[in-house]
């Protein structure tokens, strides 16, 4: 699909926060009916009066659309996009305004729940218990919310104990065998405490089959989770909150296909990843099983002039995934017939992929792939070899264990004024101790399926070929504060300010021994004897923030912002640098990169100012913002394939900018009936980029052109007791590139292997031509219709009504000569059933 400019500025942009009342905190407190109250600023408040642009979807509104994680929070929000699940269900990316999180790197964007802050990226896109109110704030958010907030936040609140009994349950069903089901109690404890127990439960067989395996283990998942909330008033001016989480998830992983962008080989080696026909073959049954705990308990006492709040977070999530590998077409796993010393390891395994290869000959791969007589690439043997691309039935590609756990523990003070007059201010201190382990190994695959140990020996069932592992250490110590001053009725100021020291500190783990294969260092970065040094850094960042605020009459705000984002810098796994300097930066291909054990702290520099407000008696609520953001040392992953297996690594984009404008507006047409939606321009460059020069002047990567949202919302009663409810959503996600190469041309291994290989064709031959790694605008309508009565609801759902068929996401692997796509989620049609009491 595509949108010109002309029907862009003629859309009708629209918010997609369509509360029909205000919550039940807000009316307590005398607010009207149609106001929203919001704690952006970690203070009650009207929506219309922060500065800033915040959107909030509210307990009907979630209930009407039925989202309940970040993926459905995002797809309600006006320039954020989210890319999620494709590798691993933790493998969250949110993009907000063209800042972008990237894989293995910390998120760009908090996930504050109940007023504390997560810290782990794999949580971004759990369910976090009955949910309440959510509200996505945009521009750096660091001075208020804490680190990772370099993008915005997303600031979510759950229900809290009640007065009284009550609960609720819902149960799903869709097709491809999708069921969900949730529920949750509340109920008092005597006089001054109470509990909240939630559950949530969701199956799905996917919507694809492994035609291999014959069996629907390509996107299959079952996850569920249970939250616990405990609330006491401890006497009359302290309040204790505790809560505790349990969530466990399995399922498949690596939801990926492999295309070829081979411009001068032509047809299916040079495939655009929009065209791309997914079809799913792997041998090894891919696997991600992630399980998290949490605790936190949080304290409130009030002074009387101030209040003094306080909360520690304990926090453990355990990922893996298992799955097969991709390093079938640069014959790894034949590495005697190349000329590696033979041994009874690497015989083993060639004759395992020489055998599985004769077994399946024939058997139809997505184009240009073909499973010929011999596992050598067709280059070196024209009548009897073969291309297998990524993930093939055969042994041929060796296997993939992924592991990432993480153990933190987090806690902050912060003191603030209580006393309600023209002068606000906070103060804090925030402390946070992670202890992470990560682990890539590829193994050899002797179709005895994939160990669960990451080294395992030569002479084993699957033995090592390749390994990364390191233990990477955190200590974060923060301080901030706040004033908020109100000068006159119309005008407001305030002033926030954080500094945050992290310490890191990272261990390698791999053993020095040899890679039974190759003959080479299971990790390039090992010395002749001897282990890998520790390593450790320190990364500092002031970030202040400043709004202003005019408001001429209560129901308009015109304001402004500037703040700093930061986000610390890390380690990749240690030998990342000298692999890829020894695979690519080599004369034959010349590939110019430069990736660094290290990356660097990325600083953006923000700056926004907007109007918002409503009309004709509320009838109408507007919100028009433009930013304006430079972002320096932004961090982008980057995925390397080869002879050697797989790399996954950080790299620093020196230079960004970052412009945008942004519309939202709801019209009540009738009582009973909105219209809403909304509109974001998003103009992004790279300015520098000295990891690959030549990309300057391209777009920030998963930065999409535009949003655009428009939907509808009826409630209409059919009797007394009964309404029917219908809410459209249709989102429109313009075109996105995926990496800092665009629309160029690059050399690849096959620029290098296509002069010495049987064709013996030039090496530009092998070039690749990234104009096809760009995803094409699309849309997605969601609709919900059903009937619903004081407390029950029956409704028809349909997700992606018009089964729009696109890709979630491309990682283009630019020295392989191609892109690592994954699909979007198909048509889901369904039923659901509520009850509350």
């Amino acid at each position: 699909m595509r949108i010109g400019k002309s029907a862009l500025l003629s859309s009708i942009a629209v918010s997609v926060l369509v509360p029909t009342t205000a919550f039940a905190q807000a009316a307590e407190e005398g607010v009207e009916a149609e106001e929203i109250i919001v704690t952006a600023r970690r203070q009650n408040e009207r929506l219309v009066d922060v500065p800033a642009s915040v959107t909030v979807i509210d307990a009907a509104a979630l209930a009407r659309t039925g989202a309940d994680n970040a993926q459905g929070f995002a797809q309600l929000t006006p320039g954020v996009t989210i890319v999620t699940g494709t590798a691993e269900a933790g493998d969250t990316q949110i993009n907000i305004r063209g800042i972008n999180g990237a894989r293995d790197a910390e998120s760009s964007v908090a996930l504050v729940v109940d007023g504390i802050l997560k810290t782990n990226t794999a949580q971004l896109n759990q369910t976090q218990g009955t949910l309440r109110q959510i509200e996505i704030l945009k521009g750096p958010q660091g001075a208020i919310y804490g680190r990772n907030a370099a993008a915005g936040a997303i600031v979510v609140s759950t229900v809290k104990p009640s007065d009284t009994l009550e609960g609720a349950v819902k149960f799903s069903y869709a097709n491809e065998q999708t069921i969900e089901g949730s529920a949750y109690v509340s109920s008092p404890l005597g006089d001054n405490a109470g509990f909240v127990l939630s559950g949530n439960y969701r199956t799905t067989d996917g919507f694809y089959r492994n035609l291999y395996l014959g069996r629907k283990v390509v996107d299959d998942q079952e996850v569920y989770s249970i939250d616990g909330r405990f609330m006491a008033q401890l006497g009359d001016a302290t309040d204790l909150d505790i809560k505790a989480r349990y969530s466990k998830l399995s399922g498949a992983s690596i939801n990926f296909n492999s295309v070829f962008h081979i411009e001068a080989f032509g047809g299916a080696f040079f495939e655009d990843v929009d065209a791309h026909e997914l079809r799913y073959y792997s041998n090894i049954r891919p696997t991600n099983d992630q399980r998290t705990i949490d605790f936190s308990a949080k304290i409130d006492h009030d002074f009387g002039a101030t209040r003094l709040t306080a909360w520690a977070l304990y926090s453990d999530v355990d990922q893996n995934l298992t799955a097969d590998g991709t390093s079938a077409d640069f014959a790894r796993y034949i590495s005697p017939a190349l000329g590696a010393p033979s041994n009874a390891t690497n015989l083993a395994v060639q004759n395992k992929c020489f055998a599985t290869t004769a077994a399946l000959t024939g058997f139809p791969l997505n184009a240009p792939g073909f499973i010929g007589q011999i596992p050598v690439p067709f280059i070196f043997a024209p009548a009897t070899g073969s291309t297998f691309g990524a993930y093939s039935p055969t042994t041929c590609d060796g296997t993939q264990l992924q592991i990432r756990n993480q153990k933190d523990i987090s806690g902050e003070i912060r003191l603030a004024s209580n006393y309600g007059g023209p002068l606000n201010w906070q103060v804090g201190v925030y402390g946070l101790h992670i202890d992470r382990t990560v682990g890539v190994s590829l193994g050899a695959d002797l179709d005895q399926g994939v160990s669960a140990a990451l080294y395992n020996a030569p002479g084993s069932s699957n033995p090592t070929s390749q390994l990364f592992n390191d233990t990477f250490k955190t200590d974060v110590y923060a301080a901030f504060g706040s004033v908020d001053y109100k000068m006159s009725d119309m005008f407001k100021a305030g002033f926030a300010l954080r500094y945050d020291v992290e310490d890191r500190t990272t261990s390698n783990l791999v053993p020095n021994v040899s890679d039974p294969i190759t003959g080479a260092k299971i990790n390039p970065g090992l010395p002749a004897t001897g282990g890998i040094a520790d390593k450790s850094a320190s990364f500092k960042q002031l970030e202040p923030k400043v709004t202003l605020s005019f408001t001429p009459n209560s129901s308009t705000n015109i304001y402004a912002n500037w703040g700093i984002g930061f986000k610390s810098g890390g380690f990749n796994n240690t030998g990342s640098s000298a692999l890829v300097n020894a695979n690519f930066n080599v004369p034959a291909i010349g590939a110019g990169v430069t990736i660094n054990d290290q990356f660097r702290k990325e600083r953006s520099s923000s700056f926004e100012a907007g109007i918002k407000g409503s009309l004709l008696d509320n009838r109408v609520t507007f919100d028009l913002a433009g930013y304006y953001t430079k972002i320096s040392d932004m961090q982008f992953f980057e995925f390397f394939v080869g002879s050697f297996g797989l790399l996954r690594v950080v790299s620093n984009i020196d230079k960004v900018d970052v412009k945008g404008v942004e519309l939202n507006t709801t019209a009540k047409i009738i009582d009973g009936w909105k219209v809403f939606g909304s509109v974001n321009l998003t103009d992004s460059e790279i300015k520098k980029n000295t990891s690959r020069p030549y990309t300057v002047g391209n777009k920030s990567p998963y930065t999409a052109d535009y949003t655009i949202n428009l939907g509808t919302q009826i409630d209409a009663p059919l009797s007394d007791d009964i309404g029917v409810v219908l809410r459209a959503d249709y989102r429109i996600t313009g075109a996105t590139w995926f990496h800092t190469v665009q629309d160029q041309k690059r050399a690849t291994i096959f620029s290098q292997l296509l002069p010495i290989s049987a064709l013996a064709l030039p090496g530009f031959v092998g070039n690749a031509n990234y104009s096809v790694a760009k995803r094409d605008p699309f849309g997605v309508l969601n609709l919900r219709v059903g009937l619903e009565g004081d407390n029950w609801n029956v409704t028809a759902f349909a997700d992606n009504l018009l089964d729009r068929k696109y890709i979630n996401e491309a990682i283009p692997a630019i020295e392989f000569g191609g892109s690592f796509i994954s699909p979007g989620a198909q048509r889901l049609m369904g039923v659901e059933v509520g009850y509350k009491f």
